[in-house]
């Protein structure tokens, strides 16, 4: 399998995000292990959580996912072959939205102690709470590398003049830069990313990790009238898919899906990755079947004719 160096950076991962959101929330811990065991048995080993994850469970500070995942590293004794993000500024029920220099200094040493490690391989700026100088938030982000907590750093729901402010800052005062990018991107879900996002990826040599790549579950084909939504938890979120786009998207995969033998799941993750800059599309899992549609999409190779029905749907 084709692994892939994160932007300007020594970490090198295989090209599918394993989502922990699911951590501590739909999966308890002996299920979240049994997931972890076999994506990792897979030969993957990139995974993403967040401290946040998942405050809305009992409305307090977030971290069980990390908690999880820190047990788990340390039972199978492989942190060295992990690379791990996780992310900080999000909002829980103790905290807004929080990008100070103050905030990411304290919620670094608690995401390292849940993580049961010494180091974090890439941190994400989580959401941006557009007041403190972004040269503030980068100036916690040196301190935090140059101690050793952190290899790198990402962002994900930053918007695209403060990505470039970012960028600037770290330019002129020497500060750490950010290496990736973690963008809401999918097939029913490509304007703001492809007009607004797309051009600093490349500009800025950035990999890119999407999140909700199937779309909440709607790209997975499990959707397809107001009847289905009561299917699972997310139902709801997916009602505003079903309409003439979402459907003409779904008929697409289905096509597409049938040529190959496959499912719509690993056609929605194949042409991801067909796209320029997507390095490992990011997914949870709840049931093994579900990784076996996260590998069988990277062997997956969507052909002319497969990327133009898709595209043509998606527009």
């Amino acid at each position: 399998m084709k692994k892939i160096i994160i932007g300007n950076t020594d970490l090198e991962v295989a090209p599918i995000n394993l989502g922990g959101n699911v951590f501590g929330w739909t999966l308890d811990e002996k299920e979240s292990f049994k997931i972890l065991d076999a994506f990792t048995a897979g030969e993957f080993n990139f995974i993403d959580t967040a401290d946040m994850y998942s405050y809305w469970v009992d409305g307090g500070e977030g971290g069980q996912s990390e908690t999880i995942l820190g047990k788990w590293m340390k039972s199978r004794n492989n942190r060295k072959d992990i690379v791990l993000a996780t992310k900080v500024g999000g909002e829980t029920g103790k905290h807004p939205v929080d990008t100070s220099k103050k905030h990411i200094l304290e919620a670094v040493d608690k995401s390292l102690k849940r993580l049961q490690t010494d180091y974090i391989d890439l941190y994400y700026t989580h959401f941006d709470d557009e007041k403190t100088p972004v040269e503030e938030t980068l100036e916690a982000y040196d301190e935090i590398i140059k101690a050793g907590k952190v290899r790198y750093i990402a962002a994900s729901n930053i918007s695209p003049n403060r990505l470039e402010e970012s960028f600037a800052a770290s330019e002129k005062y020497g500060l750490p830069r950010y290496e990736a990018l973690q963008p809401h991107y999918n097939l029913v879900e490509r304007e703001n990313y492809e007009s607004k996002y797309a051009p600093l990826a490349d500009k800025y040599n950035l990999s890119v990790f999407t999140y909700w790549s199937l779309a909440s579950g709607f790209l997975t084909g499990k959707y397809r009238s107001k009847d289905d939504l009561g299917k699972s938890v997310r139902g709801g979120s997916v009602e505003k898919y079903l309409d003439e786009k979402g459907l003409a998207v779904l008929s697409a995969l289905d096509k597409v899906s049938d040529k190959h033998n496959t499912t719509q799941a690993t056609v929605s993750l194949a042409w991801l990755l067909a796209q320029p800059h997507i390095g490992a599309p990011i997914a949870s899992a709840t049931k093994e079947s579900h990784l076996k549609t996260m590998f069988d999409a990277t062997k997956l190779q969507l052909d002319s004719e497969d990327l133009e029905l898709l595209n043509t749907a998606s527009k």
